[in-house]
């Protein structure tokens, strides 16, 4: 089967306009009537959120640190089925990546160059000019000739100053042989809000996220040759799309369980956000918190927990209750810090989250979803199902992690290594009583151990991705069916 052709969207360093660039692309090729397919490269949530608004279908991460680079090509496949050009937006630098001083290769694992080199992408390079004049020869020929695996395909000129600017820019292109695809101009009326981790969500940011999309499309239309784009788009990739049900396959024969192998029918037409109201019949009810608190997450995740059997219901935690019937709660990361009076005063729910966590409920909280199960945040009362209060904290704690599991949950067993990731400002003040959830070595040699298991629930800072932990889905759902044979009204 021939795969849908790529463009990589790159840069040379962080902070040169990728974002942008990467989602007015997605929307002006989308206009121009092309089923766009939007990646972002990494373990990032929140560009996604703008990429699937300009798209129209959810954005969605390419990360072989998180999932296994086995499972990148299978991943593509599947999110840009039924599409006709694919946009995947790269992290930082094109050739950053994880950090590790034993690699030797040109491309660290995790790097953008990677993933177009796994893709057979090409490589279009988004220039932050200011600065620049004819010495962006020499950085343009450096970026293309560092590695002879990745293929730069053009240069997207952004933040050009002025004509004359923008032609001393593509005569610097051309010494290097590398065609101009488009020349953006400096607009401070782009900006798009920010905060201590990046971009607000798009959830958060509502209507004015749309308007922020629209305004990236009308610039991206105006001064990018869509045309070129399209026809330099490539991927020369084979093989099967991934697929959740084949995916949980060798996950529930390793773990000898499974909602589906013990008769409980894996759901259809539920709907993306979920009614409190009485639930449809069916498998065991996982609930999965979001709204503008809780807008970390992977779009695999609910393929994942569906095919295992569950009924996946969406929840707001600022204002719902619980689900009726629910048996499992997922609750991801985000931005409870911001909205942490609104959650406080939803005291309904907090105690009925607690109630049901000594009962048993299996709960999955991640980062966000472990300061609500807090005591505290920033002195709002929270969950108190973690024997712990949070704070905001002094500095910024990011990158991926090995770490071993220590206490059995109903997602790992003590022992079992995983892949995660780290992204957070906030800290506990206090440390929790309870089992830890995970340790890791640290950069500094120091071994860090942190998260809590208590009853059925796990809660960690740590972020991993449910496509590259299959056996947890399948854990995680048949326990939710087990608490829903035995606590849950027929």
């Amino acid at each position: 089967m021939v795969s849908v052709p790529a463009v990589v969207v790159a840069a040379p360093a962080s902070g040169s306009g990728k974002t942008t660039l990467a989602t007015g692309l997605i929307g002006a090729l989308r206009r121009a009537g092309h089923r766009v397919a939007p990646f972002k490269v990494g373990p990032d949530y929140i560009d996604p959120g703008y990429h699937g608004l300009a798209a129209g279908r959810p954005g969605r991460n390419l990360d072989p640190v998180l999932c296994g680079g086995e499972r990148v090509v299978p991943l593509y496949r599947h999110g840009s089925a039924g599409c006709d050009i694919a946009v995947v937006e790269g992290v930082m630098g094109l050739f950053d990546g994880r950090i590790d001083e034993h690699n030797t290769e040109p491309v660290a694992e995790g790097s953008t160059a990677q993933i177009a080199a796994m893709l057979g992408a090409p490589v279009v390079l988004v220039v932050d000019a200011r600065g620049h004049s004819q010495s962006l020869a020499a950085l343009l020929h450096g970026f293309a000739t560092f590695d002879s695996g990745i293929r730069l395909g053009g240069v997207i000129l952004n933040r050009v100053g002025s004509e004359r600017h923008e032609q001393v820019l593509r005569a610097a292109c051309a010494r290097v042989g590398l065609p101009v695809l488009g020349a953006l101009p400096r607009l401070d009326e782009l900006a798009v809000p920010s905060r201590h981790l990046g971009l607000v969500p798009a959830v958060e940011h509502g209507s004015a996220a749309q308007s922020a999309v629209d305004a990236m499309t009308d610039l991206v239309a105006a001064h990018i040759d869509l045309a070129a784009v399209a026809a330099l788009a490539s991927s020369n990739i084979t093989g099967p799309a991934w697929d959740p049900v084949e995916e949980l396959r060798p996950a529930v024969d390793a773990a000898g369980i499974s909602a589906v192998a013990e008769g409980l029918p894996a759901s259809e037409g539920v709907p993306a956000t979920g009614d409190p109201g009485a639930p449809p019949t069916g498998g065991p009810i996982v609930a999965v918190a979001g709204g503008a608190a809780f807008t970390f997450g992977y779009a695999e995740h609910r393929e994942l927990l569906e095919a295992a059997g569950a009924r996946v219901v969406v929840f707001d935690p600022l204002r719902d209750e619980l689900p009726s019937g629910t048996a499992g709660l997922v609750i991801p990361g985000g931005f409870p810090e911001e909205h942490a009076a609104s959650l406080a005063a939803n005291t309904h729910l907090l105690t009925t989250i607690a109630d049901q966590a000594r009962r048993g409920l299996p709960i999955h909280a991640e980062c966000a979803g472990l300061l609500y199960l807090t005591r505290s945040l920033d002195g709002h009362r929270m969950a108190g199902v973690v024997e712990a209060d949070a704070e905001f904290g002094p500095r910024l704690t990011l990158g991926y992690r090995d770490a071993v599991a220590l206490t059995d949950s109903p997602l790992w067993q003590a022992g079992e290594r995983v892949r995660g990731h780290e992204f957070h400002r906030t800290r506990l003040a206090t440390a929790p009583s309870d089992a830890l959830a995970w340790a890791w070595r640290a950069p500094s040699g120091e071994t860090v151990r942190e998260g809590a298991i208590l009853h059925n629930v796990h809660a960690s800072y740590l972020h991993t991705h449910p496509a590259g932990n299959p056996t947890a889905i399948t854990r995680f759902v048949s326990t939710a069916a087990e608490f829903a044979r035995t606590h849950v009204p027929a």
